[in-house]
């Protein structure tokens, strides 16, 4: 079964275009997702929109959007005249400009998309644009329309195709000074950095994003096989963080349960090699492409 597309336009660079669409990087599916109850009956609940005033229920074709101009005064704004404000990133993907890619902080960057030729026609143009962007080691600027909102795309190369990040605008982005300026710089005694630096050390390991399980949706996942079988849900205490009293002490002593744990891991056992997924193979591909910039 083919991806489905979540956008579908052009991609442009100069005068030289192709035909590509968006496809998500990411999925949720699979995840649990509850439906709301009425607890008596056990049935589900139907959401309806009322009449501030009236406390009439109002149907979805007597709906309409409204900007606020006053109070209790709107601007109406109907759904097909914000399908004709038509601007050049509603269907194409405009690069306007390359930059270094170590100049876009980290926090600009939204959501993820794959891009690729959507015919075969377009498949030439494509890989000129994106061998182009690999072989200069920069990353494109461009403009795109989705959900009614023009956001700026940040273009990589990624194996055989692209990959979009949206960016959020400048004034979405908050200023950190704001919360970090009530961090007061201190002294402290070499030995506890060292400390810091030698349980740092011990941690280290390459990113694998298969070791990050959701072990909240695990747990959410017995509670609902117990509660089907009729059998209650063995609940393990958690364990709760304390505030540190001597931080010196708590360091000492996290070194030595560091140290117990490398034991622990070298006396058992060693696992067959596993492949590496499609997903961190994907990783270690696009930290390539960024190092070659």
């Amino acid at each position: 079964m083919a991806e489905r597309t979540v956008w579908k336009g052009h991609i442009k660079l100069s005068l030289v275009s192709c035909a590509v669409g968006l496809y998500p990087s990411a999925s949720s599916g699979g995840k649990i997702r509850f439906n709301t109850l009425n607890r008596k009956t056990g049935n589900r609940v139907k959401r309806q929109f009322i009449d501030s005033e009236t406390e009439e229920v109002v149907e979805s074709e007597e709906q309409v959007k409204g900007y606020l101009v006053g109070k209790g005064s709107y601007i109406q704004v109907e759904d097909e005249e914000l399908d004709a404000l038509k601007v050049e990133s509603t269907h194409t993907i405009d690069i306007e400009s390359f930059v270094p890619r170590e100049e876009v902080d980290e926090r600009f960057l939204d959501t993820a998309y794959y891009i690729a030729p959507t015919d075969k026609v377009s498949n030439e143009a494509f890989c000129v644009i994106r061998d182009a962007i690999r072989d200069k080691g920069m990353a494109g600027i461009a403009r795109i329309v989705l959900a009614r909102r023009e956001r700026m795309i940040l273009l990589e190369p990624l194996d055989e195709g692209l990959v979009g990040t949206t960016l959020h605008a400048a004034d979405e982005v908050r200023d950190e000074d704001k919360v970090f300026d009530e961090i007061k710089e201190v002294k402290y005694p070499k030995e506890m950095k060292d400390l810091a630096a030698h349980i740092i050390e011990s941690k280290a390991a390459h990113f694998d994003p298969e070791q990050f399980d959701d072990r909240y949706e695990e747990a959410v996942a017995e509670l609902l096989k117990s509660k089907e079988a009729g059998k209650p849900m063995k609940g393990e205490p958690s364990e709760k963080a304390s505030n540190v009293v001597n931080l010196m002490d708590a360091l000492k002593r996290s070194v030595s349960a560091e140290k117990a744990g490398s034991n622990d891991k070298k006396a058992a056992p060693p696992k067959k090699a596993v492949a590496k997924s499609k997903s961190a193979k994907m990783s270690v591909t696009k930290t390539k492409a960024r190092k070659a910039g």
